[in-house]
């Protein structure tokens, strides 16, 4: 980057970190408030160019999205259009039997969701059925699991208390 004379051109020299306009130490490298203000970073990125809004604002678009899909009664033209045509039907299983819920099951209800709406617009007659842990099982060897760690007796342990314990760990 050196001419024939060993000095570097002026305005590599100003740009060099820690190094002043004259070419030698200085501070460090200049701020953009030093430089007289901010810098537009926009005129450097590739930013799309469309009519469609930065931010979704969902919070406030989505009430008002459903409310309309409501008014129109969308989900009953769907289903009124759907009649005798194949039959699809996602019969899904308890949302969550015997733990904490976490994102996953957001992310399996999510994914349903989205297999049943491919397949109306595949035109089948969909529908997505929500399941329930119709006997409680696992949810009742959780209950036990705790009583065994409290050194508590299952049969000991009053029915209707059993149960409430079961519809309070489901709920949860």
């Amino acid at each position: 980057m050196a001419d024939k004379k060993g000095a570097r051109p002026a305005e590599v020299v100003a740009t060099a970190k820690g190094a002043d306009a004259a070419g030698g130490a200085g501070a460090g490298p200049v701020s953009e408030a030093e430089r007289g203000g901010s810098r537009d970073w926009s005129k450097t990125l590739f930013l799309p160019k469309t009519d469609f809004p930065m931010k979704a604002g969902l919070p406030q678009l989505e009430p008002r999205l459903l409310e309309r899909w409501e008014a129109l009664g969308l989900y009953g033209k769907l289903r009124e259009r759907a009649k005798g045509k194949p039959k699809f039907v996602l019969h899904d299983g308890p949302p969550y039997a015997n733990a904490n819920i976490h994102i996953g099951h957001a992310l399996n209800k999510i994914l349903k969701d989205l297999v049943v709406k491919s397949q109306q617009m595949l035109g089948h007659d969909s529908n997505y059925v929500p399941g329930w842990d119709c006997y409680g099982l696992p949810i009742e060897w959780k209950i036990e699991e705790q009583y065994r760690e409290k050194g508590k007796n299952k049969d000991e342990v009053p029915i209707n208390e059993f149960r409430k314990e079961c519809r309070a760990f489901a709920a949860h």
